[in-house]
């Protein structure tokens, strides 16, 4: 835990207490920083859901909208540091871990596995829910990380092969990006745990603040998805024989497009993320 220290919110109730020390700059908020960045995972999402409203299927915007409902009770529980939107925070980024296994999966332009695969997932959701809700302590903890990081890197894995077998030079360089955003965040995460007496101790004594691991890892990941799922996007729409192709919104920002017509697979421009 890197603070005792107790505010507006209370004492902590979560199962874990990042290294950032507890309402140091604001009464009325736990981790400051880890509040704050957290918003860029709200603000990634909803800029997929703009770009790409007329463009991907709902899955892909469900998965977006998914990474704003984490940025937001990212910032809830960063800010409270109790339990219960410490759940807000967690429980749906497992929900869009198994959305995204869900996108992998079903790839074919007509559905390959019928009812089977998102009633599977479902009791995969409701399983590692129970798991995470109604365990406490170091196993609470454990059991969520193993949960969600054995999708994670399930997923990580196929976008690379995706990548992999794309001729698109622009996708091989946003995946590139991608997993090295996400490779520094995992980094830096741990980091945050492994070294906070460093972090929060040893660096503030030499006159060096702590550099804030935690909330650097919201930002990258945020970035990291973002590219990440765009590879797994153009794939898609390559599938569906919508010639993808990746440009640039204002700024530089990297989008997905298509045709808006799917060749062959008139229904596909409805389907659910189911």
């Amino acid at each position: 835990m890197s603070s005792s220290t107790v505010g507006f919110w209370g004492p902590s109730t979560s199962t874990v207490d990042w290294c950032e020390t507890n309402y140091q700059h604001l009464f009325h908020v736990g981790e400051l920083f880890n509040s704050a960045s957290s918003l860029v995972l709200v603000l990634v999402g909803l800029l997929g859901i703009v770009l790409h409203r007329h463009v991907l299927e709902r899955r892909f915007l469900l998965a977006f909208g998914l990474l704003s409902v984490v940025g937001v009770g990212s910032t809830a529980f960063h800010a409270t540091l109790l339990r219960e939107f410490q759940m807000l925070d967690e429980l749906p980024m497992l929900y869009l871990a198994i959305v995204i296994v869900y996108i992998l999966l079903e790839d074919r332009p007509q559905r390959r596995f019928g009812n089977w695969l998102p009633l599977l997932l479902v009791g995969h959701a409701v399983l590692v829910t129970y798991l995470t809700a109604f365990t406490r302590g170091t196993a609470q903890f454990f059991l969520f990380q193993v949960s969600f990081a054995s999708l994670e890197f399930y997923a990580l894995g196929r976008t690379y092969f995706l990548q992999r077998r794309s001729p698109d030079a622009k996708v091989k360089r946003l995946f590139r990006l991608g997993i090295a955003a996400y490779a520094l965040a995992i980094v830096l995460w741990l980091s945050d745990i492994q070294f906070c007496p460093t972090l929060n101790g040893t660096l503030p004594a030499h006159g060096f603040p702590n550099p804030q691991f935690h909330a650097w890892w919201h930002v990258l990941v945020s970035c990291g998805f973002y590219a990440l799922l765009l590879v797994i996007a153009h794939d898609r729409l390559a599938t569906l024989g919508r010639q993808p192709r990746l440009a640039s919104a204002a700024g530089g920002i990297p989008r997905v497009q298509g045709l808006s017509h799917i060749p062959g697979v008139k229904e596909t421009r409805t389907a659910t993320a189911h």
